[in-house]
Order: C-alpha cells, then sequence, then structure tokens
C-alpha cells in the first residue's frame, strides 16, 4: 500500500491497511489499532497539545503476520495445555513456547515493507537520517474503561534503523503473550483469540525528564486536582517503580500548585548514542531537585485539563521534557480505576480509619485504599512468585507485571520503591487491593524491616504498617450514637430551577443525589461514541438499524430512572460531519467541510433527505423509552436550528412518527444562533421553550471562533452584546408562554452571569454535576438579594441597559 500520510482513505481501505499514520486516526480506531494508537491518533487529529509524530501497524497487519505462518492453530493448541493459569510454572511454559514461534517465524514481505517504508517517511518528514523511535505495543482490548491491561505488552525505547524497527514490532507481536499479559486476557475473559496488536512507531522524545500525569488523583479519587509524577531521564523508571518520583497536585480551577513533593531521584534511564537504553547514576545536588519548574508543572495541568475536556471522562497520560525544555505528550488513555469505581459509586474508600496504639514498622506513600492484616510474606525476586500463597501481605523492592499472579493472591502489598503511578500502585487500585509503595521516601525500607511470617496490619488508607492486629484499625468503632449529628446540608428552595449537564448515562446513579431539578442537557453524541461507534447510516446499510435503537434507549433510560420523576431533557444527536465521519463506516456518508462547526449539522440532517432515516431511529429509541420502558419525564430538544423553516419540518417529521408535544411530552430548541434570538416570536410556535448554547451563542455573536487562541481574549458570554441577545429571548419567550434555560459553561464559571441570569428572569440554569450545589446556593443568594432590594428599595443597583 502507498505510504502517505495525507491520503485520505476510505474506510475500506484503512480496514484493509498495514499501517496508518497519527493523523489518520481517531479514538474510535480502537479496532484497527488498539487503544495506544488510536488515542495517539485522537491527540495528533483532535488535539493541539504537542504530541511526537508517527505511525502504527495495525491489528489487520497482525492477523496477516499470524495466518501467513498458520500461527493461530499453533497458538491455540498450545493454550490448550494450559491446565492451570494459577500455576506460574506452567503459565510461563506455555507463554515462552508461543513467544519463540512467534519470534522465529518470517515477517511477511509485504508487511515488512510497509513498516519499512513508513520508517523512511517519517525519516524523510523530519529531516532525519535513520530517526529515534519508540515502539509500542497497542492491544485492541488494551486501555478500554473498564479493563486497563496496565503494562501487559512490551515498549521498545530508542529503536533506531529500518531492519531494527521491523524486529521490534515483532517483538510487540510476541509480547501479547507475555506471561502477564496472557494471564490478564485468561481472568478477564478476554477470548485469544480476539485480541489483536498494533504497534506505534513514534519520534523519541529525549527526555530531560519524563513522567505520568492523571486527571484524578489516583489514589483518593479528588478530581478536583491534576496528579503530576516526573524523575530524570526517560519515563519508564515511574511506572516500573525503579524510583521513587517528585510528585505534584494542580487544583483544576485556580490553576495553582497545591501540592509538591520533592524525593530523591538517585538513577536515570538514559538513551544511548547508538541505540538502546542504560542506567546511569544522577548526582547528588540534581537528584534532591525538582524534576519540572513551577511553570511547566502549570503547562502540563493545562494540556491534561485540554485533553480531559476533548475525551470528556478522567485521563492517565504520560508526559516527556526534552533537552531543550520543550514539553511533549507521549501518550493519553482513558483513567481506567476512579472511572469504573465512581461508576460504581464506591464509598468504601472515604471511610476515616481510626490510628492505631500498636507500634508503626513502617510508613509509605498510601497508593490504593483499604486495610488488611495477614502473615508477612518478603519476596525479593519474581522466581520465588510460586511460593506466595493466597492471602499473605506481599512485600518487595517493586512490582513488575509479572509480578500479577502474586499479586492477585495478596491481601495488602508494601514496596520500597515507586510512586502513585508505578505498577505496583496502577494494578493495586483496579484489584482494589490496600497498597503502600515507596517506603523508602520515607526512610525506611520495608523489605528490611517485615520480616516473612511476621503479622502485621497494614492502613493504606494512611500509609502506615502497624505491627501485630491492630484491632481499631481492621474493626473501626462504631459512632457513638449519643454524639450530637452532623447537620445534613439544607439548599434553600429557588423559583430558578437548577439542572444539570450529563453525558455519561452510567454516572447518572451517582449524581441523581445531587440537589438537581432534573436534566437540563443529557448529551446524545456520549453514547454513539462509548456504545454505538459505528455510522448510523452504515448500520442501516448493514441490515443492523435495531442496534442504534436499542444503545440509545438503553443509555436514555439508565439516566431516565435515576433521575425519576424529574424531567429529563435529551438533545437529539449534534455531531459535525468530521465527528460522524469518525464512526466506523462514516466515511462514505460525510462529505468534507471546511468548517464543519458551521455546516452540515442539528436539525439540517434530520429533514435532509440523505439522513431522515438516520434521525427517525433516535425517535424511536425516544418512543421506546416512553412507551415501552413507561419513563414519561423524557423531553427531548434540537440543536442547531437555524430557520423557523428548519423547525417546522422537524417537528413535522417528529409528529408523522408519534412524538407530538402535549402536556407530558416536551420539545425544547437550542438558543445558539442569532437568528433563534431576532425571531424567536416565529421560533415560539414550534417549541415549549429554549436552551441556550451559550458557547455556540458567544462565538457567532461575536464572531470569534472559541477554539482559535488568537482571539480567545475575545470570547466572552459576558459581552453586552450576548447578555442583551439572551434578555431578549426571555422577555420574547415569556410572552408566549415559552421557558428558557441555559446548559453553557457560562454559569458554572461565572457566579455574576449567574445572578444576571436570576435577574433577568430565567426558568433555569443548568450547569455541570460538580457546580450544582454551589449554584443552587448561589441562586437562593441572589433570589434572596432582589426580594430584599425591591422591599427596601436600597441595595446594588445594575445601570446597564440590556434592551435593544
Amino acid at each position: 500500500m502507498e505510504v502517505n500520510d495525507k491520503k485520505e482513505l476510505t474506510q475500506e481501505e484503512r480496514e484493509n491497511a498495514y499501517v496508518l499514520w497519527f493523523n489518520q486516526l481517531r479514538r474510535a480506531d480502537v479496532p484497527l489499532v488498539g487503544g495506544k494508537s488510536s488515542s495517539l491518533g485522537e491527540l495528533t487529529s483532535g488535539t493541539d497539545v504537542p504530541v511526537p509524530y508517527g505511525f502504527a501497524t495495525t491489528a489487520h497487519g497482525y492477523r496477516h503476520f499470524m495466518e501467513v505462518n498458520g500461527l493461530n492453530d499453533k497458538v491455540n493448541a498450545l493454550l490448550a495445555t494450559l491446565k492451570d493459569p494459577e500455576d506460574s510454572e506452567e503459565l510461563h511454559r506455555v507463554c515462552s513456547q508461543i513467544r519463540k514461534i512467534m519470534r522465529e517465524a518470517p515477517m511477511p514481505e509485504d508487511l515488512a515493507e510497509d513498516i519499512g517504508s513508513s520508517y523512511d517517511a517519517l525519516a524523510k518528514m523530519t529531516g532525519q537520517n535513520e530517526p529515534y523511535v519508540a515502539v509500542r505495543s497497542s492491544a485492541t482490548a488494551e486501555d478500554l474503561p473498564d479493563a486497563s491491561f496496565a503494562g501487559e505488552q512490551d515498549t521498545y525505547l530508542n529503536v533506531r534503523g529500518r531492519k531494527d524497527v521491523i524486529r521490534k514490532v515483532q517483538d510487540c507481536y510476541a509480547s501479547l503473550f507475555t506471561d502477564r499479559a496472557t494471564y490478564y486476557r485468561i481472568k478477564q475473559n478476554f477470548p485469544q483469540e480476539k485480541v489483536a496488536l498494533s504497534a506505534a512507531v513514534q519520534m523519541m522524545a529525549f527526555s530531560k525528564s519524563a513522567g505520568v500525569m492523571f486527571t484524578v488523583n489516583v489514589a483518593n479519587g479528588d478530581d478536583t486536582k491534576v496528579m503530576i509524577e516526573g524523575s530524570w531521564g526517560l519515563g519508564e523508571y515511574i511506572v516500573q517503580g525503579t524510583v521513587t518520583p517528585d510528585n505534584f497536585e494542580v487544583d483544576k480551577d485556580s490553576m495553582k500548585i497545591t501540592s509538591k513533593t520533592i524525593n530523591n531521584k538517585n538513577i536515570e534511564l538514559i538513551r544511548l548514542p547508538g541505540g538502546g537504553v542504560e542506567q546511569r547514576d544522577v548526582p547528588e545536588d540534581v537528584a534532591k531537585s525538582a524534576c519540572l519548574t513551577d511553570e511547566q508543572v502549570i503547562e502540563l495541568a493545562g494540556y491534561a485539563k485540554q485533553i480531559e475536556k476533548h475525551y470528556g471522562c478522567y485521563m492517565d497520560m504520560e508526559w516527556s521534557r526534552d533537552q531543550d525544555d520543550k514539553l511533549w505528550l507521549v501518550q493519553a488513555r482513558p483513567e481506567t480505576v476512579w472511572s469504573q469505581r465512581k461508576k460504581e459509586g464506591a464509598e468504601e474508600e472515604d471511610k476515616e480509619v481510626t490510628p492505631s496504639s500498636n507500634k508503626v514498622l513502617v510508613k509509605g506513600l498510601p497508593a490504593s485504599p483499604g486495610v488488611a492484616s495477614g502473615i508477612v510474606h518478603v519476596i525479593d525476586d519474581p522466581s520465588h512468585i510460586s511460593e506466595f500463597k493466597e492471602g499473605e501481605i506481599l512485600v518487595t523492592l517493586m512490582t513488575s507485571p509479572d509480578w500479577v499472579p502474586a499479586m492477585k493472591k495478596a491481601a495488602a502489598i508494601i514496596t520500597n520503591n515507586g510512586g502513585m503511578t508505578c505498577h505496583a500502585a496502577i494494578v493495586s487500585r483496579e484489584m482494589q487491593i490496600p497498597c503502600i509503595v515507596g517506603t523508602a521516601s520515607r526512610g525506611t525500607f520495608a523489605t528490611r524491616i517485615l520480616k516473612t511470617g511476621q503479622e502485621v496490619t497494614v492502613d493504606a488508607k494512611n500509609g502506615v504498617v502497624y505491627q501485630g492486629v491492630a484491632d481499631e484499625v481492621v474493626k473501626p468503632k462504631k459512632e457513638n450514637t449519643g454524639a450530637p449529628m452532623a447537620a445534613a446540608e439544607y439548599f434553600p428552595p429557588t423559583a430558578t430551577r437548577v439542572m444539570m449537564n450529563l453525558g455519561d448515562p452510567d454516572l447518572a446513579e451517582k449524581y441523581s443525589t445531587l440537589p438537581a431539578d432534573g436534566i437540563g442537557l443529557m448529551r446524545e453524541e456520549f453514547l454513539w461514541t462509548t456504545y454505538i461507534h459505528q455510522h448510523p447510516l452504515y448500520l442501516i446499510e448493514t441490515g443492523h438499524p435495531e442496534r442504534v435503537v436499542n444503545e440509545l434507549a438503553n443509555g436514555i433510560s439508565k439516566v431516565c430512572r435515576a433521575m425519576n420523576p424529574r424531567p429529563v431533557v435529551l438533545r437529539f444527536s449534534d455531531f459535525k460531519s468530521s465527528e460522524y465521519r469518525n464512526l466506523k463506516g462514516g466515511e462514505k456518508y460525510e462529505p468534507h467541510e471546511p468548517a464543519d462547526l458551521l455546516g452540515w449539522r442539528g436539525a439540517s440532517r434530520y429533514y435532509d433527505p440523505k439522513y431522515i432515516e438516520a434521525f427517525k431511529l433516535e425517535l424511536e429509541a425516544v418512543k421506546k423509552v416512553r412507551n415501552e420502558f413507561g419513563l414519561k419525564n423524557l423531553n427531548v430538544m434540537i440543536p442547531f436550528c437555524r430557520t423557523t423553516e428548519e423547525a417546522e419540518k422537524v417537528t413535522k417529521i417528529m409528529a408523522d412518527e408519534g412524538l407530538e408535544r402535549s402536556r407530558d411530552f416536551k420539545v425544547f430548541m437550542m438558543a445558539e444562533i442569532p437568528s433563534n434570538i431576532i425571531l424567536a416570536d416565529k421560533f415560539n410556535k414550534y417549541v415549549d421553550g429554549y436552551s441556550i448554547g451559550s458557547n455556540d451563542l458567544t462565538m457567532l455573536i461575536m464572531g470569534t471562533d472559541r477554539n482559535n487562541d488568537a482571539v480567545s481574549a475575545l470570547y466572552d458570554e459576558r459581552n453586552l452584546a450576548v447578555k442583551r441577545a439572551i434578555r431578549h429571548l426571555i422577555k420574547v419567550a415569556h410572552k408566549d408562554g415559552k421557558t428558557v434555560s441555559i446548559c453553557g459553561q457560562a454559569p458554572s464559571e461565572y457566579p455574576d452571569f449567574t445572578e444576571f441570569l436570576v435577574r433577568s428572569g430565567i426558568d433555569y440554569v443548568s450547569v455541570n454535576p460538580d457546580m450544582v450545589k454551589e449554584t443552587k446556593l448561589n441562586v437562593a443568594h441572589f433570589e434572596q438579594r432582589i426580594m430584599l432590594d425591591a422591599a427596601t428599595g436600597l441595595g446594588k443597583q445594575d445601570t446597564e441597559d440590556y434592551d435593544w
């Protein structure tokens, strides 16, 4: 196949390619190139964060390699001899045999040529002769929100030369059957034959320092902070737990550093001029200094927030600081542990742990919360893993993926080295095993202090190991019922209702306890990218339209059940053509628009003969939720409706399909285009109310691209022109008995803007879940202030003229 990163490929060409460039990939391409490679593509194609460029071999290429060499039957035959995956020796024997036959198999000539030609093209793009690259494994079942597969396949750094790159890609293929990867898939019930492997070949960022960061505190689930860890040299030693890294926390709102811990990082992994890497000692003065300046910490946190906003979920990222002090993002994927725990509403980690009077033996970093008592088993060498027994306390220098079978049996885990994002910490959190890491950074080496056979209590909430069984830690005393009870939170009733924006249906149950008056905006797009993944017209053409209806109905019903009887407003799909094109099969149906933000989106699709059948599937899903499931609290909203003629056409289609406005079924419209404001008296005929999309409305009134940094200073929802438009809409809508809400970012970010909305008579304010409580209290305060000012004739006067 021609090697060209500028070439637009059809879906068929993509599915049959052996190599795809990062800018040809998006996050929906996990089936093609796995989680890691698709995420690198998403970062390259969908954001402006700095990412070293490269390409990915495809799952199709891997399957071609397996089929040409007849390896599938050979692998299955060997796996059939594995009777007990918990038997470390048997597991190692079988997996070693599989890896051997995969490494010795010849690489198909056509696949080798595509990989080699792509490497040569990368060299030409960068102006380097045989550039250094990293070759990273990316399994098609890896980096999914419900199963991390952390570090289960191999990565090779500082690889140089066409021949060596091809060899490392084949080594990545073989690493799909390491002991740890095979064990992991068996325990996670992933069929071996359904997992394929991509290799991401990426320009090396020659790291002065490197590390990882998360948009949630991985120790306690606090999502108000960005957590960053780093060390000198390449970042592999952080994940491996070889060093205890520096740790920084940045508050997402204020963008200020709230916590900083600088550790002694006395070794580093560096690249060698001729290829490969080696360990070297770090001078003492450098070892004890911070691996990032405060300014660089803030810059990384800014990238983290941008990536989290783009993906819409907690993120796990890897960063590098090169020799010129430029920061790079070399990997990003959904965080896998807290995203799942918060879906399940886990609360146990938040319970207070009572300190014990027992002797403190060891202290370290609390990496995975929980408490456990048991017998210590110190293991220095992974060859002794098979000796480890169920329910023991595992104590070691550090863990690597090869330790997973023993970790699975452990009541708790303690390591000398490592930080909050080392392997021991990541896997312990996923397995929900109490874990303390980095005891050496707190002055004690667990492997020296603790002895095999010794009974201890591990308090991984506070990072403390006690001698013996500490009953008050393991079995905390019950609350004294005679003690004064803490006052429950109180939220005064308000005339202006406070609603909530929601994307992920799995979070609805958790957020249903918030004092929100309903869901003011449920974004349908989340259901497409998370559950459906395929273009609706592609599913219709291939005979599976019911998948759209069922997946949408299931997701919508989760939210409606959780909030019932409070109302839920579902916004119909509002993808742009480029976003629809990224769904499987979308290339065939979507135009290439130079400015798709202003193109074929929203209402203009719904009545278009090219798309109407897909829109009818959305309507079927709404009917299913309301009629079959009996959830009558579901209402709908039409986005990006430019003209009254469009409003008439869309509402007629809805009525013809059995969704007609009534007392218990409301149809709202996004007010995000100036025409919606100017012609509100005409639009009133077709809808029950409006929801102001302040982001698009501000952009179109001010004529500023909200994604363009060059004019971002001009983008402000609080501009008088925007405020006059909002005040006018409220006045005209109320005249005909229509309601007005707002679901943009402004009320979450600016309390003064919320006050303006309340004083203007807005009916609802819809904000993100983390702002519901604060906004509820703010609205109550503003309403009380308005009544008090009216009664006394005193108070603050807004002299601005909002009429036009």
